[in-house]
């Protein structure tokens, strides 16, 4: 039989001694990623412990330097990452906004760091020794999210590659539960983030020229002939069928020439 301890007259078995140092570690590492890193986790949860460590070890080597010195803005230093890395404005941005609602020092309950959310071998890919510094952060984000984007040549496609990896896109968006959902959180925060496209005022032709000519005619099918005007002392011509036959003077009328 198994040794038995005896707590207030109960027997609890060796095992029952054994849980709590074993979930003690475990609880006090999803704690300190809910506490420090600002995020949801369960306290029981046995996800991803390793990376969870890690992020914690890279936290607590960070924090000492930021906390005489404040981080700067993060927007300059988004639009930076962008132009930099020929991203479309405003997708880093909606990007990190979705990850980490812009808080530097945030840790996911998967063990990614920082406002871009990068995992540490991620990190460590991008050569970013300190994913909670803002500037080297979000520039690895940057550079990340454009190198999917020259993969896939997708703009959908590159922002579940960030989410999932590039080994999970074929082609398509990965429906795993969570992957589906974080692409469209995305896109719409994109909508708000992206600059608005220039509006172009279409001017009507002008049509001038082509009114007047027509004006010019209608004016002279209205206008009256000119009558020209007779000069002055000028012999009056009259018709030859209506001029009146000249009579000699002294000649006889008709009604005399016919009395005998």
């Amino acid at each position: 039989m198994g040794r038995k301890r005896a707590v207030g007259g109960i027997n609890i078995p060796w095992w029952a001694w054994l849980a709590p140092c074993v979930l003690a570690p475990v609880v006090l590492l999803n704690v300190g990623v809910a506490w420090l890193g600002g995020t949801h986790v369960s306290p029981l949860s046995f996800s991803f412990l390793q990376t969870k460590a890690r992020a914690l070890g890279a936290y607590a080597a960070h924090r000492p330097a930021c906390m005489l010195d404040a981080h700067p803005p993060l927007t300059p230093l988004i639009s930076d990452a962008e132009r930099r890395h020929d991203l479309p404005p405003g997708l880093l941005r909606a990007l990190i906004q979705v990850e980490s609602e812009t808080r530097v020092h945030r840790i996911s309950p998967a063990g990614a760091m920082g406002p871009g959310q990068l995992m540490p071998d991620t990190a460590a890919m991008m050569r970013v020794e300190d994913p909670f510094d803002p500037a080297p952060s979000i520039d690895g984000s940057g550079r990340y999210l454009a190198e999917q984007l020259r993969r896939f040549r997708d703009v959908r496609l590159a922002v579940a590659a960030y989410n999932a990896g590039p080994g999970s896109v074929n082609g398509h968006v990965p429906r795993n539960g969570e992957t589906e959902f974080y692409v469209a959180r995305v896109m719409a925060a994109w909508a708000h983030t992206r600059p608005p496209a220039p509006v172009v005022v279409k001017r009507p032709a002008s049509k001038a020229p082509e009114r007047a000519p027509v004006a010019k005619a209608a004016a002279r099918k209205a206008r009256p002939a000119a009558v020209p005007a007779k000069p002055p002392g000028a012999p009056r011509v009259t018709s030859p069928g209506k001029k009146p036959a000249s009579r000699p003077v002294g000649a006889p009328t008709l009604a005399s020439a016919r009395k005998p």
